[in-house]
């Protein structure tokens, strides 16, 4: 299998972005495909630290092609700040190293205040979003009213479809409270920002295929986690794209069996930020201890994330649904210590067992897991590069969760740092 997917296989957060980058090393291009700049991979590399929200995690490996594919909504301004941001870490990015889908659709300030006025108004009902925009981007994308990169091409054609774009958002405006929008500064900003990034733009379904046919490796990147998803995750508490493997077809243009082997990533525990159903949530010192020890923090939003144990029930159904081929294992280090680790095996919906997460948001809200409890260990799992650094009990942890989730351990994390990684199967070469 040639190209890679790596999604988050729980709520996102799960450390894909140090994996994106280790696999890298062996990828020629490296492709964001969903998503817009709320992705939050943290990179440590020789001890400097890398905070991507939009960039794809390859843009700091030199002679690697980075793309940010159509399935992504992009903020040209967040853009442009965080390619000034590396630029001044010493990474270099041009149209030389970075290419962006043509047809992206754009986050625009509206999009962002937006999405503030409706999470603030929600209160009890928000739904957790990061407030960027991104939401309202892709209801406006399937509304067929978006502006997208290519249009920036050809000022001619701005102001009609500004006009559309506005009759829907001023009418909510209105309702809103809030006042209306002027099309003219929206046009003098794109126009604005135009030049800075049309160099960019590429017609990036053709570039890939090109690329593919030479036998290039491809590694796709996905943002959030497959519990996110908008269709199978935990609605409405999820985000607005689809974060499953099979998206990685659609939101770069490429077929399905362009995409190859599919690694899913999670923590050897759970966390989720902002509000829906946890199962395994933690709200006692246990929780707190997992949440200090492993700085669970958004990356770019610095919100608290919520913990818990490793809930095997959910990421058998996230291999189901994204049809994962191998787990990367991220922060078992965090586990170090604990005398004894629970770990849901399954769960009770009004007295009776079953074996997934139902869809409906009233029964997700009723579960309760069921736990088994294995012996923790004592020596640390820190830094550890082969299975024979590892605690015997450690081990035994580690395939207790490859039988309980029907899929086995591809690489195993033990660090934030790059080359802390214990490779069992290289995606690239597996058959």
């Amino acid at each position: 299998m040639a190209n890679v997917v790596v999604v988050g296989a729980q709520w996102g957060d799960e450390g894909k972005g140090k994996i994106v980058d280790w696999l890298s090393e062996q990828a020629d291009i490296v492709v964001r495909f969903q998503g817009g700049h709320n992705a939050g991979h943290t990179l440590v590399i020789n001890g400097e630290t890398y905070k991507l929200a939009l960039l794809p995690s390859g843009v700091l490996r030199p002679s690697k092609l980075a793309v940010i594919g159509n399935g992504v909504v992009f903020d040209p301004q967040a853009f442009l700040d965080e390619v000034k941001k590396l630029k001044a870490q010493g990474v270099a990015i041009s149209p030389d190293n970075l290419r962006i889908a043509e047809n992206v659709t754009l986050i625009l300030p509206l999009h962002r205040e937006l999405d503030s006025q409706r999470e603030n108004a929600a209160k009890a009902g928000a739904i957790g979003t990061t407030q960027r925009g991104i939401g309202p981007a892709y209801e406006d994308k399937v509304g067929r009213r978006a502006i997208r990169l290519m249009d920036l091409a050809d000022p001619s054609t701005l102001p009609p479809k500004i006009d559309r774009l506005l009759a829907h958002h001023n009418a909510l405006r209105r309702g809103l409270g809030l006042p209306e929008i002027d099309g003219g500064a929206i046009l003098e900003e794109l126009s604005k920002m135009a030049p800075e990034l049309l160099p960019y733009a590429e017609t990036v379904w053709r570039l890939l295929d090109i690329k593919r046919r030479e036998g290039k490796r491809i590694l796709f990147e996905g943002a959030q986690g497959a519990l996110l998803d908008v269709d199978h995750g935990t609605y409405p508490y999820v985000t607005s794209s689809n974060t499953v493997a099979a998206q990685a077809a659609t939101g770069t243009g490429m077929g399905p069996s362009a995409v190859g082997y599919v690694l899913g990533i999670c923590k050897a525990y759970t966390t989720r930020v902002g509000a829906g159903p946890f199962p395994t949530e933690l709200t006692n010192e246990i929780g707190e201890e997992i949440g200090r020890r492993g700085k669970e923090f958004g990356v770019n939003t610095g919100r608290k994330r919520r913990c818990g144990w490793f809930d095997a029930v959910l990421v058998r159904q996230t291999v189901r649904t994204c049809g994962i081929h191998g787990l990367a294992l991220t922060k078992l280090d965090i586990l170090d210590g604990f005398e004894t680790i629970e770990v849901c095996v399954g769960y009770k919906l009004d007295g009776k067992e079953i074996d997934h997460l139902p869809a409906g948001e009233a029964a997700q809200a009723r579960v309760e897991p069921i736990y088994e409890t294995i012996e923790g260990w004592q020596q640390p799992t820190a830094n550890a590069r082969s299975w024979a650094d590892l605690p015997a009990q450690a081990i035994k942890y580690v395939r207790r969760v490859e039988e309980l989730v029907g899929c086995p351990i591809a690489l195993l994390s033990t660090s934030p740092e790059r080359e802390d990684t214990i490779l069992v199967q290289n995606p690239f070469e597996a058959e």
